[in-house]
């Protein structure tokens, strides 16, 4: 029989979630494998084991915030009955989320990328599909609005309003780290469904 290897003595959920903290503090490109290995309290050896790579353990990261901070504005969009409401909700779930006292003050997914060297190409490409899949998200919600009757097709186009909307997701996150509050995100909300009767109305015909 061959020999069973030595048992783990970490546990690897609370350890995803010590390398989530970290690059969510520090971004991919700021954060080594050795700043890891001290944060998770374990070998660059066990990373390599247990996780992979450094830009392993970071999509395995990733899936994690997407399934927890990540996941609050996209519940909002499914939850809420009309169009409307579901970019309302979402909004305010995105300020939420990047306020709260107990992480960084901005979205992972909009932030953490890596600029620049090469070698990291490949994970700047695999942020910039999360965040498209985002537009994606907010585009089908629009578009299950029109369905449902209670938005109706807009002049302006659905993929023009949702990457409208995602650009302010993503703004709110850039004010947020620069040290906007609460408050001063929410008067931009309101700015951005101010917005919403122009983007969604029919344009009006002058009477002749």
């Amino acid at each position: 029989m061959a020999a069973r290897g030595r048992p783990r003595t970490f546990d690897p959920d609370t350890a995803l979630r010590q390398a989530l903290d970290l690059f969510w503090e520090r971004g991919y490109e700021g954060t080594s494998i050795n700043d890891l290995a001290q944060a998770m309290g374990i070998a660059p050896a066990s990373i390599y084991a247990c996780f992979g790579s450094k830009e392993d353990l970071f999509r395995k990261v990733m899936a994690l915030y997407g399934t927890t901070s990540g996941e609050p504005p996209r519940r909002a969009l499914r939850d809420q009955p009309t169009a409307r409401g579901a970019i309302h909700a979402m909004l305010h779930a995105t300020a939420d989320e990047i306020t709260r006292p107990d992480t960084p003050h901005y979205c992972m997914l909009i932030l953490a990328a890596p600029t620049g060297t090469v070698e990291n190409h490949a994970v700047r490409e695999f942020l910039a599909h999360l965040r498209r899949d985002m537009l994606s998200t907010i585009r089908d919600r629009l578009a299950r609005g029109v369905t449902d009757g209670d938005l109706t097709a807009p002049p302006a186009g659905l993929d023009a309003i949702a990457r409208y909307y995602t650009t302010v997701v993503q703004g709110l996150s850039v004010q947020a780290r620069d040290g906007a509050d609460r408050a001063e995100l929410e008067a931009v909300i309101t700015c951005a469904m101010a917005a919403w009767d122009t983007l969604t109305s029919p344009p009006s015909h002058p009477v002749s």
